[in-house]
């Protein structure tokens, strides 16, 4: 691999990089914009860089013209059953370039080649592309597909994967996934047969709206739609195996001891979800049982589930505080943040543990010796609120109500 410039030696630099790159191009760089999607809006989170510019995707000027750049801070739970591998996160920060009825996509791919290989030091030889094959309704995207060959970069071309869109409806268009090998020797196989090459930056041309039924309709003014994940192209470029083991993570790894879980996977899921759960209280998100607060409720159920597996005393009172102004400071959040998360966490903490009290004193019940019914179900949650997931968990656990089974040990349940 080329050696990297001085200047992207940290996610800050890597960031800094992106956003003067395209600044040069005649960009304006945007500043990143709340996690938390209005309520009209049928998405939770905000989920990709393009999803707070949607309405200038579909035709709406806007006011800082049409070459735009940013980085947004993201969270996604779609993938949230991988988080724990090599480069799935929860929380994670998006580059994010646009024209707004510009350039075109072949200008994009160029210049996202020229940043890799030239900004970035990237070799050439390392990288590989998909592109959108066709389908029933729209053509193979022939433009991407001659744009990378006449780079010289390994292309093939897809039928399911290379289309995004930010939901069932709304603008869409054909995408073109740019992967890096991060394996030690010489590339082999494709994106399709080995994971070691690494997904790392999407382009997508926004040509179409899609309708309610399905059908398609060509938007009046096409624009171009690019993201790239921050922590997986810090990891990249860093060389090192995963997300958890680059310099995102370092302050993480210094202070969340390894010993605070059973096992490589389980401390990544603490790290994330607990990183997560920072991010989403700094941006204004509480505890509840519908909605945001939900989902930042199951993420720290989930890692103290796994916490209290080791050591049934842990506190989230003993996170450290350098882990919250970091990762506050990371995702462009005041450190003020701070006081929220010390009186959200642990007072989640507290009422978790008294839920799951509630929860197996219930469950000894002879009633539900057997699988429970919808009713009961219903009744547990409207009752004594416990939801079904947790019902669920705590009747996996088998043994006496309440331990793992083979440890003897308590364990909080799993929300999933």
């Amino acid at each position: 691999m080329a050696s990297r410039p001085p200047w992207v030696a940290t996610a800050e630099g890597t960031a800094a990089a992106f956003l003067g790159f395209f600044r040069d191009r005649g960009h304006h760089v945007l500043p990143g914009e709340s996690l938390v999607r209005p309520p009209d809006d049928p998405v939770l989170f905000t989920t990709s860089g393009m999803h707070p510019l949607t309405p200038y995707l579909t035709g709406r000027p806007h006011p800082l013209g049409v070459r735009l750049a940013d980085v947004q801070r993201c969270l996604r739970t779609t993938d949230l059953d991988e988080v724990g591998d090599d480069n799935h996160l929860t929380a994670f920060q998006m580059l994010g370039s646009w024209s707004l009825g510009d350039y075109g996509g072949e200008r994009s791919l160029l210049w996202g080649y020229d940043l890799l290989v030239d900004g970035y030091g990237i070799a050439p030889g390392r990288l590989h592309a998909t592109v959108f094959g066709g389908d029933g309704q729209v053509g193979e995207d022939v433009v991407a597909l001659r744009t990378w060959e006449r780079l010289g970069v390994p292309v093939e071309r897809t039928t399911g994967d290379n289309w995004w869109s930010n939901g069932p409806t709304g603008p869409c268009g054909p995408d073109s996934e740019i992967f890096v090998w991060t394996g030690d020797g010489p590339p082999t196989g494709s994106p399709a047969s080995d994971p070691r090459w690494w997904e790392v930056w999407n382009h997508v041309t926004m040509r179409y709206r899609r309708h309610e039924d399905g059908s398609l309709t060509e938007l009046s003014r096409g624009s171009v739609d690019t993201g790239m994940g921050l922590e997986r192209l810090v990891t990249v470029l860093e060389g090192v195996r995963s997300v958890y083991d680059s310099e995102v993570f370092a302050d993480w790894r210094r202070l969340l001891p390894s010993g605070w879980t059973d096992g490589e996977t389980s401390w990544r899921i603490v790290a994330d979800h607990l990183r997560s759960a920072v991010v989403l209280v700094g941006d204004g998100v509480r505890p509840a049982a519908g909605g945001q607060g939900y989902v930042l409720r199951r993420l720290l159920r989930r890692a103290l589930t796994l916490l209290w597996r080791v050591d049934p005393g842990r506190s989230l009172d003993g996170l450290p505080l350098p882990l919250v102004t970091g990762t506050l400071r990371r995702f462009g959040l005041p450190e003020q943040g701070c006081e929220r998360v010390a009186e959200v966490l642990p007072a989640e903490e507290r009422r978790f543990a008294v839920l799951l009290e509630r929860g197996r004193r219930v469950l000894r019940q002879p009633r539900f010796a057997r699988p429970p019914t919808e009713e009961d179900y219903a009744y547990l949650h409207d009752t004594h609120g416990l939801p079904r997931d947790l019902v669920d968990q705590l009747r996996r656990e088998g043994g006496a109500p309440g331990e793992v089974p083979g440890t003897g040990r308590r364990s909080a349940g799993d929300p999933r």
